[in-house]
């Protein structure tokens, strides 16, 4: 005869738990303060009532919390903790077969008929009894002297008051018959990060470029005294480049010229030099001293420091004269240097990581991310992880947040759409997006409900760029001083994490290296660019506006409450986002043409929103302090790209009227 496996007194059925990325093989992502709600599909044969709780705990922790879990509907039950630190926490749900609870709400049947009997609280009396050995002190004492009262032998109708007191089924569920509880087959991970991996402005400048003179090579002490600039814009993350040494052979000149001139200075991404690696710095930038300074002076001012981390070398790098079987080889004994045909790039040799040596090289990288946070740097923009193995980035960031959870990384992968997921699920804070090639209102609406409704918000942070060094889309280059203002409206307000690189973005820089290419003219990442940071026409006041908005505005600080509402013109698009505790609404209205005024009515789901129908509610323009009072879900919106791309509106659900009635909701 078979042995049988399983406890069958274990009846109950777990299911479909969330948040579970991959079935738990990957942590979900929250941060410091969030609400983890959680839920599973929960129950039984037959017609048994049930119970269930959820067990939270912080990783390394023995202690675990226990919730009570509440139906919802079909059999999902929910319940929530919060997460207070960083670092993993771990969850766990049970189930069982809630015996009292099953008499109970049985004997309400009878009594509503008019059948019970005296053996009805007979069983009752049973199971208070095995309650009070499971309970201690005063309630032990008090569940035994119930379950005494109802096997007195009183008639039935003298029993029920004391059956179905509220006290008895709050204190017997305090107490459970846990002895034949299911549990969730696996321990369910959640990975707590700073609030800065849900909320952050990204600011990128090259520092070389940072000179108050032209043609001078910009220092750390320059970029010191740029801070202010890009703190008063409302930024809270600064990024730079590769501060690295930059390597000689193969040098890149003048708009990715091939042939490097006298005096050019290449691409900062060709890392290494004699002069060291990546854990060096460019001479012409200044010292560790000076680097650990800037750092120093970008948090007094509330930002933080992002570093470009690219796992890449110069041919002249240190590491291919020390480690030359860390890169492939070519049948005629060169090393392979990056291709993206026909692209090339030979003053760029990639890392092999299927490399004899690939666990040595492993521990070399990850000393790098360490070195960079001992200098107070604890953000990192990672240049295009996806052409690195997977298996080292989840033991990389595995190992680096086990003893700096504060770390952050940026994934910089404009890539095919699973191989960006699969960088987030093992390890990646944020990631960059297809959003700067998102135009139409259809597109922005289908893949930003994507991001924000879907499962995949539970492991994926976008972080949204209208432009990069390497990016200037072609709305850029032909829509004008509009079109940079729709785009930093979009980013802004649909994502709660958006970064812009300027000051190419506030100067509007928009001349491409050709017609058809991305590739800016006279692009930075090939030489010094002087920029005039006072030009009137600079969009710096917009971005301090906008910035300002979302600093002050909890709604515009995460991304899972945005929602798309109805217009009846495409070049309109609309859209809300909430807070947590529903006390800030902010409705947004963007003219997606540049060229042209746009006007309809857009329709709001009051219902939704809780905005009364009954009553007008205030409309206020953040951007320019202008109120509206609107009536009922369609009001009307007119923008000409001109005067004004767009609305940031707060809506307020309750208005003052001259009378002094004031209705609330």
């Amino acid at each position: 005869m078979a042995k049988i496996q399983v406890d069958g007194r274990k009846r109950v059925i777990i299911e479909a738990v969330s948040p579970a990325v991959d079935g738990g093989r990957f942590p979900a992502k929250r941060t410091v303060g969030d609400q983890v709600q959680v839920e599973a599909d929960i129950f039984t044969d037959g017609h048994d009532s049930i119970s269930a709780s959820l067990l939270a705990h912080r990783e390394g922790s023995s202690e675990w919390i226990e919730i009570p879990m509440h139906p919802l509907v079909n059999d999902r039950w929910t319940a929530a903790f919060r997460v207070s630190e960083l670092g993993l926490y771990g969850f766990k749900v049970q189930g069982w077969v809630d015996h009292f609870e099953t008499w109970r709400l049985a004997l309400l049947k009878r009594i509503k008929a008019d059948s019970d009997a005296a053996v009805d609280y007979l069983i009752g009396a049973d199971l208070m009894s095995e309650a009070a050995a499971r309970a201690t002190g005063a309630d032990a004492v008090w569940l035994r002297e119930r379950a005494s009262v109802l096997r007195s032998g009183k008639a039935p109708k003298e029993l029920r008051i004391h059956a179905t007191d509220p006290a008895l089924h709050e204190l017997v569920q305090r107490y459970p018959d846990k002895q034949h509880a299911t549990e969730s087959d696996r321990e369910f991970k959640v990975a707590v990060e700073p609030v800065r991996a849900r909320f952050s402005s990204w600011y990128e400048f090259f520092p070389r470029s940072t000179a108050q003179e032209p043609g001078r090579h910009g220092t750390f002490a320059d970029c010191e005294k740029r801070l202010p600039y890009i703190a008063e814009m409302g930024f809270n993350v600064v990024y730079m480049p590769p501060i690295h040494p930059i390597g000689r052979t193969f040098r890149k000149g003048r708009n990715n010229n091939p042939e490097c001139q006298p005096g050019e200075h290449g691409s900062p991404w060709a890392i290494g030099a004699a002069e060291g690696g990546h854990t060096s710095i460019l001479p012409e930038l200044g010292t560790i001293q000076d680097f650990r300074s800037f750092v120093a002076r970008a948090n007094e001012l509330g930002l933080s420091v992002a570093m470009d981390i690219a796992f890449q070398a110069a041919p002249d790098h240190p590491y291919v004269r020390e480690h030359e079987n860390w890169f492939r080889k070519r049948p005629d004994g060169t090393i392979q240097y990056a291709e993206n045909p026909p692209k090339k790039y030979q003053d760029i040799y990639p890392f092999d990581f299927e490399s004899e040596d690939w666990p040595g090289m492993w521990q070399e990288l990850k000393s790098i991310f360490l070195y960079w946070i001992e200098q107070g740097v604890t953000i990192f923009r990672v240049d295009n992880p996806h052409t690195k193995a997977f298996p080292f980035w989840e033991w990389c960031i595995a190992e680096i947040k086990r003893d700096h959870p504060q770390a952050l990384f940026l994934s910089e992968a404009f890539t095919r759409p699973k191989v960006m997921y699969r960088l987030a699920k093992i390890g990646f804070s944020q990631s960059y997006t297809y959003f700067p090639w998102r135009n139409a209102k259809a597109e922005l609406t289908a893949y930003l409900t994507e991001l924000s409704q879907t499962p995949v918000r539970e492991f994926f942070r976008p972080n949204q760029w209208p432009n990069t060094p390497d990016i200037l889309t072609e709305f850029l280059q032909i829509g004008g001083r509009a079109a940079f203002s729709i785009r930093l409206l979009l980013a802004a307000t649909l994502g709660a994490n958006y970064g812009i690189y300027g000051p190419a973005f506030e100067l509007m820089e928009h001349r491409p290296i050709r017609h058809g290419s991305e590739e800016y003219l006279d692009s930075e990442k090939y030489e010094i660019r002087h920029w005039d940071l006072d030009q009137p026409e600079s969009l710096r006041p917009l971005i301090a506006r906008v910035n300002a908005i979302r600093n002050s505005n909890p709604a515009l600080q995460s991304d899972w409450s945005l929602k798309f509402h109805y217009t009846e013109n495409d070049q309109l698009i609309c859209y809300t986002k909430e807070s947590e505790d529903r006390s800030n609404l902010i409705l947004t209205v963007v003219n997606l043409d540049p060229h042209h005024t746009q006007s309809g009515f857009i329709t709001l789901p009051l219902d939704e929103l809780t905005i009364p129908h009954d009553r007008g509610f205030e409309a206020e323009d953040l951007l320019t302090g202008e109120r509206y009072l609107w009536h009922g879900p369609r009001n009307y919106v007119e923008l000409d790209p001109a005067l004004k791309c767009g609305h940031i509106f707060k809506l307020h659900r309750h208005i003052k009227v001259e009378t002094d009635f004031e209705y609330f909701l």
